[in-house]
């Protein structure tokens, strides 16, 4: 598994969101809670923004906030699944029933 690059993240728990700031402006990954899972239900990113290499590093950010929280990760956006996919080292926060 190659690092993941370090980006700065800043959990925005009233607005249930993970921020970042690009030089395209705001990227957003929106989660819930329910129980000891978060539910990572969707990411917003500025027009005309398309690295996914970024995104992809993004999540892996998330992951390890994930790990650090003791948490079990939902994926909701069939591109957070292909993430899961694509990282399957992560699959070990996907809660016990949940297949990819």
């Amino acid at each position: 598994m190659e690092p993941a690059v370090n980006i700065e993240i800043k959990d925005n728990t009233f607005a249930r969101q993970f921020e970042t700031i690009t030089e395209k402006g705001l990227v957003t990954v929106e989660y819930s809670f329910q129980e000891k899972k978060i539910f990572l239900t969707k990411i917003n990113v500025p027009d005309l923004f398309n690295d996914e290499i970024f995104i992809s590093n993004l999540l892996k950010q998330i992951m390890l906030i994930a790990i650090e929280r003791k948490l079990k990760v939902v994926p909701i956006l069939p591109k957070i699944v292909v993430f899961f996919k694509k990282n399957p080292i992560y699959k070990e926060l996907l809660p016990p029933g949940i297949r990819l």
